[in-house]
């Protein structure tokens, strides 16, 4: 699915590539992390995930994968995006790398006049402003993490031929006026409802570049949904550095269930997913509005990153082991139904091999439905970096795996056991030159969990729901038939 301009264009470096149409996680499932290697490239045509592009400007959006800088630029023509994998801080070797254009094609292609201007964006824009001018002259803007309202103001000076860092107050809340345009295929969008973090977990940079946590206003993001609804979309994905925060900052207390109530008032909107909630923030309201509101998918993404005392007071969170077995076997008493997704560090500085294991005893005593696993990765500037005892590379890969190889037998036994059932199923599109389709369950958030195929001769468009019978199950996707 990559165009043959693009792949020339990247034909100094290795190309890895997948299963491009779910996006950039789906197609990395496929492929061997281990292979990968400081200048390869990741090619994808994910709107979503990539940068943004206009007719002759590449706005470039830098991502971090597995700690380290994945550059994605938008194609002018095909939307389909190359990225060189460089070292995570911008040291000098990085910045040699990207200079000589190695891991930072963008340069290449102003060089050769196919563009007329190179902005840069996000965190790391906000992080090493300076330092992107200063190393690499050819970006004409750079715009910070709360600018991102007055990225028409840059496109004008950089047309102009100025060269400039345009910033924000850090805990700026940019409230656009504009419609949201979808970038995600037009039946499910996701809706930010808060921007920032107060937690300040030892490991994360994000209240630096990000900010305090601050909640856009309720009637904001229900005017914003109600337009999304009116453009098709059929499912809200809230998300946040933290969601379940929600509103303590704007009407003094967690109000997420309210938010949750007032969307689902909406109508066209079929589903509301709720990702990133911390544990030890859930409540009881938010709770019963799940169990009450049939539009709310039973479905929650809580990360717990560890399950050791220790470990998780050395990150800076604010549960223990036991508060999280608690919080899971609560959810699940309340909500017999519901699918829980949460990711894990492995190799924090300090890890023993003991709390490995225990980790490892967790992961199989609380068997959740869907689980990834993260090596530890220093960020510059926080307080893990500067921590002895790092970990070496190769032992947290190696813990990683385990936890990985753990957790797929507890996957498939999962799917194994949803054959019989009858699901609701959203249609994401149809498989080329077969008569099936593919789509996603309540229990399956885009690009980061499985999928189901249904064989069928009928025909249905995406974002369609059909009621199926799961008949099989392939490892971490499903088989099914209409019913």
């Amino acid at each position: 699915d990559v165009n043959g301009e693009t792949i020339a264009q990247a034909e100094h470096i290795p190309v890895h590539s997948g299963v491009l149409p779910w996006g950039v996680k789906g197609a990395l499932k496929h492929i061997n992390k281990k292979e990968l290697k400081p200048g390869d490239a990741i090619m994808h045509n994910d709107p979503f995930i990539g940068g943004t592009h206009l007719p002759d400007i590449i706005i470039f959006s830098p991502i971090f994968f597995k700690g380290e800088l994945v550059a994605f630029v938008g194609n002018l023509a095909h939307h389909v995006d190359v990225g060189g994998k460089v070292p995570g801080s911008l040291t000098p070797d990085a910045t040699e790398i990207f200079h000589e254009g190695i891991c930072f094609p963008p340069v290449k292609i102003k060089k050769e006049g196919k563009v007329k201007a190179l902005i840069v964006t996000g965190c790391m824009a906000e992080r090493y402003k300076d330092e992107i001018l200063e190393e690499i002259p050819e970006v004409d803007e750079v715009l910070g993490t709360t600018a991102y309202d007055k990225i028409l103001d840059a496109v004008d000076a950089a047309l102009e031929g100025n060269q400039e860092v345009i910033l924000s107050d850090i805990d700026a809340l940019p409230l656009p006026e504009t419609k949201r345009l979808v970038t995600t295929g037009g039946h499910f969008a996701y809706l930010k409802i808060a921007e920032g973090c107060d937690k300040h977990c030892t490991y994360c940079i994000i209240p630096k570049v990000r900010g305090n946590y601050r909640s856009v206003p309720m009637e904001r993001l229900v005017n914003e949904a109600r337009e999304l609804a009116e453009q098709g979309v059929k499912e809200l994905i809230l998300v946040a550095q933290e969601t379940t925060l929600y509103g303590k900052d704007l009407y003094g207390e967690k109000s997420l269930h309210k938010l949750v109530k007032e969307l689902c008032n909406i109508s066209g909107i079929r589903w509301i997913r709720i990702l990133y909630c911390y544990p030890e923030e859930i409540t009881d309201e938010l709770i019963q509005v799940m169990k009450e509101e049939p539009k709310v998918c039973h479905y929650l993404d809580l990360p717990i990153q560890h399950a050791n005392d220790t470990i998780l007071k050395r990150m800076g969170r604010r549960t223990t082991k036991q508060e999280l077995v608690h919080i899971v076997e609560k959810l699940r008493s309340e909500i017999p139904d519901i699918c829980l997704r949460t990711t894990l560090i492995t190799g924090f500085p300090g890890e023993t091999a003991e709390q490995h294991e225990e980790l490892m005893q967790f992961v199989d005593e609380m068997e959740f439905d869907r689980l990834g696993v993260f090596t530890y990765s220093p960020e510059e500037d926080t307080p893990a970096a500067g921590m002895p005892e790092q970990i070496e590379e190769e032992v947290k890969e190696d813990r990683q795996a385990e936890i990985m190889e753990l957790q797929q037998e507890i996957a498939f036994d999962k799917a194994e056991d949803m054959i019989g059932r009858e699901v609701l199923v959203m249609i994401e599109g149809k498989v080329a030159d077969e008569n099936a389709y593919v789509g996603r369950t309540y229990r399956d958030a885009p690009n980061v969990d499985g999928l189901i195929f249904i064989n069928t001769n009928e025909e249905l468009l995406s974002g369609d729901f059909a009621r199926v019978k799961v008949t099989g199950a392939l490892d971490y996707d499903l088989i099914g038939e209409l019913l």
